[in-house]
């Protein structure tokens, strides 16, 4: 187990390190535990009746398991097959059909609700928007409280995220035994309440334990503004249709109006005027021009030079705005100019140096991430992008691929740390090769138990697939290092492999029980954060169940075929010994 996490942590991802820190001390201190309560004080006392029926058990299995090996010995075929087909199984059906996710989500009782009204919103509008939100979600079952925060939300990372037309809404609910049906209950009301209020963005989160980003980000690059806002529509209106998807949106969002002042080249220059003389005027006179300084001691104070507020509350009183004070003809600047009220963009958001509309959404549940992210990308595909521009699927997803990539990584070169420890101990190479197909056969379980309990592959699993490449390898050493030794002791390869199995028959179903029952109350699923700790916890008793029985019944089979090979080099090394030793008084 050791080696196998520390594979893990030479090569894990930021998220992945955040999470092994948190739980692999905890689960083999619990472990260790387990056992000790187990052995020395429930099992002595309490467990008399459940003793005796295993150990009866056990007996009954070692009069029966040197016939079951004798079987295999015999016919080998019959035994690979019994490894190929569920192998086989499990790679085309199981495995296709498994759902992909970066990590569970957490049912903790409380989530928020973010709010944005149109960009411009003062605050107290917003706050007495939002109280009028709170009093219907006050009324839904099951809440227990309610709290709002109003204004600029100091986490946000851009200027559509972020202003007085923002607000944030923590729903805390009561404490039920099932809070993830009850959750999932309030929050679909809660969507059902602002989803009736025009004018309004909404998106819920949650209190994450770790910094991720939005489930589903769609980034759609180009230049030209105008045709990057149409991509953006389209593609809301094609990802709205996937079946799991909510609280879309888009960094696309309605900008603040501005007034636009369109310059006639030719009436200026009829008039005589200089167009870079009415422009800063214009701006001199809208926005101040710094005449002079007032000199009180020391201190210089600026005297600016503006339009009266009351000539700048409309359109109108900027048409009539003098653009030749100078001359005894006034000229105003709806004259030379076309003067209109129009909306500006909110944001330029660019990402590797291209202008970005970012896509984000949320998924409900319904469906893994992964065939989510496959029918978005599908549809993506089909709406042909010009040349210019180009689409990426990010967010959790792309943080779900690095950690993936980073724990497989992990888990092959802990599986090649073992292969070395063992290949020392053993002086073989053949041997340790045999006791690394326990792996494979573990993950037979694995993937057929997922699939059963509908849980999806995550870091969680991987980390369980991890701890298994450091446990199931044990049961076959254990197996192997006893036939070696019976071996050694001059008995025959086929009665060494008999009863070695039905010798190591007890310690290896024992140490399998004890494991298992101390992952029990985790699979179960019992407590708070059960939806993190569960899926690892099937992933590893799976995993080890069937890794033990096929280890019981195929190893022993594939040590005797690899082992073959082995054997004759040795003879061969041995003869030519012998053959050294006789000649050698000859010589002499």
């Amino acid at each position: 187990i050791y080696v196998a996490f520390k594979a893990l942590l030479h090569t894990f991802a930021e998220i992945v390190g955040k999470i092994i820190l948190l739980i692999f001390f905890a689960i083999s201190a619990v472990i260790k535990f387990i056992r000790i309560v187990l052995n020395d004080f429930i099992i002595p006392f309490l467990l008399k009746t459940i003793v005796r029926f295993f150990t009866a058990s056990i007996d009954y299995l070692q009069n029966i398991y040197p016939k079951i090996i004798g079987y295999t010995l015999d016919n080998r075929l019959n035994a690979i097959t019994l490894i190929v087909i569920p192998t086989v199984f499990c790679v085309f059906f199981i495995l296709p059909r498994l759902g992909s996710e970066l990590i569970p989500e957490v049912h903790q009782g409380e989530f928020n609700l973010e709010v944005a009204y149109q960009i411009g919103t003062p605050v107290e509008q917003t706050a007495a928007n939002i109280e009028e939100i709170e009093e219907l979600v006050k009324n839904i079952p099951g809440v227990r409280s309610v709290s709002s925060r109003s204004g600029v939300d100091k986490t946000a990372t851009t200027k559509s995220e972020e202003g007085e037309h923002t607000a944030k809404i923590t729903i805390t609910l009561d404490p039920v035994p099932d809070m993830k049906d009850k959750e999932l209950e309030v929050i679909e009301n809660v969507r059902n309440i602002v989803k009736n209020i025009s004018g309004v963005v909404t998106k819920i989160t949650r209190n994450e334990m770790f910094s991720f980003k939005t489930p589903i980000e769609v980034f759609i690059k180009g230049f030209e503004l105008n045709k990057l806002k149409e991509y953006a529509e389209r593609a809301m209106s094609e990802i709205s249709k996937v079946k799991g998807i909510v609280d879309l949106k888009t960094n696309l969002k309605q900008g603040n109006p501005e007034i636009h002042i369109t310059y006639d080249r030719e009436k200026i220059a009829k008039y005589g005027l200089n167009l870079f003389q009415i422009a800063n005027l214009v701006k001199n006179k809208v926005l101040g021009d710094v005449s002079t300084k007032y000199r009180d001691r020391d201190r210089r104070i600026d005297i600016t030079v503006l339009l009266k507020e009351d000539d700048k509350k409309s359109i109108d009183h900027l048409k009539r705005l003098i653009v030749n004070p100078d001359q005894q003809i006034p000229i105003t600047l709806a004259s030379i100019s076309n003067i209109e009220v129009a909306e500006g963009p909110s944001e330029i958001r660019r990402e590797d140096q291209e202008r970005t509309a970012i896509i984000t959404a949320n998924i409900n549940g319904e469906r893994d991430l992964k065939s989510i992210i496959e029918e978005i990308d599908q549809k993506m595909a089909d709406m042909h992008f010009s040349s210019d521009f180009f689409y990426e699927l990010a967010g959790q997803n792309k943080e779900m691929e690095t950690s993936i990539n980073s724990l497989v990584g992990a888990l092959l070169l802990a599986v090649f740390l073992v292969y070395i420890i063992m290949a020392s101990q053993f002086e073989s190479f053949v041997h340790p090769f045999v006791i690394l197909f326990s792996i494979p056969l573990a993950l037979i379980g694995v993937f057929f138990a997922l699939y059963v309990t509908n849980i999806s592959l995550s870091i969680m699993t991987y980390l369980g697939m991890i701890m298994l490449a450091g446990i199931v390898v044990n049961n076959a050493i254990v197996l192997i290092s006893h036939i070696n030794l019976l071996r050694q002791d001059g008995m025959e390869k086929r009665e060494a492999i008999i009863e070695g199995g039905r010798v190591r028959l007890r310690p290896i179903l024992m140490t399998t029980a004890t494991t298992v029952l101390g992952l029990l109350p985790m699979a179960l699923g019992l407590g708070d954060g059960a939806e993190m700790r569960q899926p690892m916890a099937i992933t590893v008793i799976s995993g080890l169940v069937s890794s033990t029985v096929l280890t019981l019944i195929i190893i022993p089979t594939l040590y005797a075929i690899f082992d073959r090979t082995e054997m004759k080099k040795q003879d061969a090394t041995e003869t030519e010994q012998l053959g050294d030793e006789f000649v050698s008084p000859f010589k002499a």
